[in-house]
């Protein structure tokens, strides 16, 4: 679990200064083709498709290319028809890697991602070998200045599993198809969340306790996460804060 606290924590200081909004938007996009195409263009029906909606929302996404890239993927509008596919592996350390990306040319993002895994220093592993490392949960992050036990409560209520304290928010965690009704009773309760999100959560995580360690894994999951096909890099690392500022400097 603090694995992702620590690189939700890394990402959403990236996020505040995001230079590459255009590429933010076109990530975005895809997963809303994806979205509709594998489960329909009715955001009422279709829990993954909502969860992306709300995500190019918050990106200030305008609405009209949101709509646009959902009748794209349900069939309604003519475009480029992308697969998902999930790519797995280790960085230095042992730190096991997923990396899930939408793509029209599978050949060609393989051979990218295979790349930068060898040139920072990981490797490719076979299918299987690190997807059972994680679990695939919803998570919705609540400002710390709402009351622990209340949020409890009306998470509990709604489905969630656990709400932990990670500093600056409280983390509540759910199941993937939970996570709509979670955030809608945290809504209306008046404690709106800071983020909701469906993620990839490390069973155990691998503690970097040296800068140098932290850097070299950091410098491949950036590389993941900067190609265009890549949607979302999940890590199984664990780095204290003191090497974490000291990485940051």
């Amino acid at each position: 679990m603090s694995g992702h606290s620590k690189w939700a924590t890394i990402k959403h200081k990236k996020a505040a200064v995001d230079k590459a909004r255009a590429k933010n938007f076109a990530k975005l996009i895809r997963q809303l083709e994806v979205a509709a195409r594998s489960g329909g263009s009715d955001l009422n029906s279709n829990a993954t498709l909502r969860t992306m909606y709300d995500k190019a929302r918050a990106a200030s996404v305008p609405t009209d290319t949101i709509d646009r890239a959902i009748k794209r993927g349900a069939g309604e509008l003519e475009g480029v028809s992308y697969e998902a596919v999930t790519y797995e592996g280790y960085a230095s350390e042992g730190v096991a890697v997923l990396v899930d990306a939408l793509t029209d040319n599978r050949n060609r993002t393989s051979a990218d991602i295979r790349h930068l895994f060898s040139k920072n220093g990981g490797a490719m592993a076979e299918p299987g070998a690190v997807a059972w490392q994680f679990e695939r949960k919803g998570v919705v992050l609540v400002a710390r200045s709402a009351d622990e036990d209340e949020l409890t409560l009306v998470a509990a209520d709604a489905g969630a599993e656990d709400v932990v304290d990670e500093g600056e928010h409280w983390r509540v965690t759910c199941e993937p198809t939970d996570l709509n009704p979670v955030r809608e009773a945290i809504e209306a309760a008046g404690m709106g969340p800071v983020e909701a999100d469906l993620t990839k959560l490390a069973k155990a995580t691998v503690s970097l306790d040296a800068v140098d360690a932290a850097k070299r894994v950091l410098r491949l999951v950036d590389a993941l996460d900067e190609h265009d096909d890549v949607q979302d890099v999940w890590v199984n690392f664990d780095i204290p804060d003191k090497v974490l500022e000291a990485v940051g400097d």
